[in-house]
């Protein structure tokens, strides 16, 4: 018995330096006992470390005001840099969370959302909780709890270019590098594979990053992406001018009858696989009596008509496009969307990012009145916003050559019933890389894929991508192109069901009388 704990201790000191040959130590500081190890000074010029803490286990992301708890976390240490641009001003935090076990060797970066460049803790820890380490920059452009991109001018009112530019594509390029670094040095190898994983703007970012940077990450899943933004950003103020015109302004209830109605009309359970095919007319429902938080209304011509004008789009003066409509089966919230105050009319409630893209950007007046737009100021703004940013945020370059030949694998799904990020103009874009690579050639490294009846990145009553990050790992790492992408819609009685969501350009046929069979896809 007295030996025991001599060989106990030879025991435990064996152990603990085969761990420390295999993973980076813990520690509570910069190069402290016991915490994140030292690091080298960041490969990006004017980058530094800010800060090194050791979490774990749980931490706080804001909920409503709020810290809520998010559990059951890896240990990991979260590294802050701090980047500035020379003379520019800026201060730009990027942020890595480093699983201090069970890293999968794997890089993940998540993109943001609005005027927001950075990806949330939830995102960072669903991330981590799956063995990667996982990155995020908010590109110096913190946003105001209000929403409004204040960054965007000087005191003088002149454009802060330095902050777009990291905004629309420096900061995830700059982040992609210092990350990989950071990395080779806390585990002492670059990561095998990276990822970029977004939504919305994350998916804006993640186009980008195949448009300029083709060789920072070897998969790009690419959700919902608000690209071709100079144009989406004033379009999506479209509806408010049809409203504005006609001085019509329908309640939410009203506006969810035309949609049931065209759901009905062009749907199958509940969602509509083909809203550029549905030729429903909102004038059969002109006298139609509805019933509104009590009080019935009776549908108007004037009401059907701004419908029609919102599903159609907007056009120039001449009849010219000039882009999308929204899309049939899609709610009117938040495009559409109008408000009754206690005392006066109903008056239209414009959308936050685009009301402040026309506000900052485009007239670089924030206090410019957008409730004056009409059509001919409309198309003014959609041509001055085009001039002036498609060249630096329109993220709609066709040319993907260059991630082609870097080995690169692309996934993008959208929601055929989002309201903010106009799906025609992913297949659009889609449409133009055909053109320029080939339809082979572009399937070979591009896919996407359409979810009928799902709203924004999610929501909504279709099927929504259940782990389509897997999906492009497959792709990437073992040459597993994906077919189609599993999903999962509730029926009316809540049941979970399962489907496929085919590969663009076939349709994805929503039923709900059973589950998705192998080999049987429902695609055509």
């Amino acid at each position: 018995m007295g030996r025991w704990p001599a060989r106990l201790a030879a025991l435990l000191l064996s152990a603990l330096l085969t761990l420390s040959a295999a993973q980076p130590s813990a520690s509570t500081g910069v190069g402290g006992p016991g915490g994140c190890p030292s690091m080298a000074r960041p490969p990006v010029p004017g980058a530094r470390i800010l800060s090194m803490t050791v979490l774990g286990h749980r931490v706080g992301v804001p909920a409503l005001g709020r810290r809520h708890m998010i559990t059951g976390l890896p240990a990991f240490c979260e590294v802050t840099v701090l980047l500035t641009h020379g003379q520019a001003g800026d201060r730009v935090r990027t942020r890595l969370w480093l699983p201090l076990t069970s890293w999968n060797g794997r890089f993940q970066a998540v993109g943001g959302g609005g005027f927001t460049a950075s990806g949330s803790e939830r995102a960072l820890a669903r991330a981590i909780h799956r063995g990667y380490a996982a990155g995020s920059t908010d590109a110096g452009v913190r946003t105001a709890r209000s929403g409004r991109p204040s960054w965007a001018l000087h005191r003088d009112r002149t454009l802060n270019e330095a902050l777009l530019d990291n905004f629309a594509y420096r900061s995830v390029h700059e982040l992609s590098v210092i990350g990989k670094q950071l990395m080779a040095g806390f585990y002492g190898r670059p990561p095998a594979y990276s990822y970029w994983n977004g939504c919305s703007t994350g998916g804006r970012q993640g186009l980008m990053e195949a448009q300029r940077y083709p060789t920072d990450f070897d998969g790009i899943l690419a959700a919902a992406p608000a690209i071709n933004w100079d144009r989406l950003s004033v379009a999506q103020f479209w509806p408010q001018v049809a409203m504005n015109e006609s001085h019509v302004y329908p309640t939410t209830c009203e506006f969810d009858a035309f949609n049931r109605a065209a759901v009905t009309a062009c749907g199958d359970a509940g969602a509509i696989s083909r809203p550029e095919q549905c030729g429903f007319d909102p004038n059969t429902l002109v006298g139609r009596v509805v019933v509104c938080h009590g009080r019935r209304v009776r549908i108007s011509r004037a009401a059907a008509d701004v419908v029609r004008k919102i599903w159609d789009g907007p056009h120039s003066r001449s009849g010219t496009r000039l882009w999308y409509g929204l899309p049939r089966g899609a709610p009117f919230n938040p495009l559409a969307a109008t408000a009754k105050p206690l005392f006066g009319s109903r008056h239209g409630a414009p959308f936050p990012v685009t009301d402040n893209w026309i506000r900052y950007f485009v007239q670089r007046q924030p206090g410019f009145d957008t409730s004056s737009i009409d059509r001919t100021g409309f198309e003014r703004l959609f041509q001055r916003s085009r001039a002036r940013y498609n060249t630096v945020i329109g993220t709609d370059d066709p040319d993907l050559s260059a991630f082609r030949a870097a080995g690169g694998k692309m996934i993008t799904w959208h929601g055929l019933a989002d309201p903010i990020v106009l799906p025609q103009g992913t297949t659009d874009y889609r449409r133009r890389v055909e053109a320029r690579t080939g339809t082979e050639a572009t399937d070979a490294f591009f896919r996407v894929f359409l979810a009928p009846g799902v709203g924004h990145c999610s929501g909504g009553r279709g099927p929504v991508p259940t782990d389509p990050l897997a999906a492009l790992v497959g792709w990437v790492e073992h040459g597993h192109a994906p077919d189609t992408l599993p999903a999962v819609t509730t029926d009316s009685r809540g049941r979970n069901i399962v489907t496929n969501l085919c590969r663009y350009p076939q349709i994805t046929q929503i039923t709900h009388a059973r589950n998705a069979a192998p080999g049987d896809t429902g695609c055509h």
